[in-house]
């Protein structure tokens, strides 16, 4: 069965893609959860306007992706913890921990979005990616104190 797809799809193709699949894969897959139409003449018209909305709300998507990614540059982030000898902590700093700080401060960061490149288990002050957008990453400094 042919079917146009309303949305990047990892394994078939991107936005407008005519592909062929299976019919059981596009009645009971594809169809019922909107990535893809039938491959009908009436259906391509309606797949452009798709286009043109998704390419405006990607944009609007960027924007506000990197304006919250130029307030967060100017963020640092303290995390109390408790440490036993030689200034080691118990267990590690999570990204819950570290959203919950953001939260306090008043950016709303889904855990997820936060990238810690090595696991923190000492005092200290480290750089933290945040994913905000395919193309946007802000980084935030965490300080690890002593409780």
């Amino acid at each position: 069965m042919k079917v146009i797809l309303r949305q990047d799809y990892e394994t078939l193709g991107k936005i407008g893609d005519v592909v062929d699949v299976k019919n059981g894969f596009a009645l009971n897959f594809l169809l019922p959860r909107k990535i893809a139409y039938s491959a009908l003449k009436g259906n391509v018209a309606a797949l452009e306007e798709e286009k043109k909305s998704h390419a405006k709300k990607s944009k609007q998507e960027l924007k506000a992706a990197e304006t919250l990614a130029s307030e967060l540059e100017k963020v640092s982030v303290t995390i109390p913890v408790q440490v036993g000898e030689e200034d080691k902590i118990f267990g590690t700093v999570t990204t819950q921990m570290i959203a919950d700080s953001l939260k306090e401060k008043g950016h709303e960061i889904d855990k997820r979005k936060i990238e810690i490149p090595e696991q923190i288990k000492s005092l200290g002050i480290y750089e933290v990616n945040i994913k905000l957008h395919f193309n946007v990453e802000a980084k935030i400094k965490v300080w690890v104190v002593r409780e």
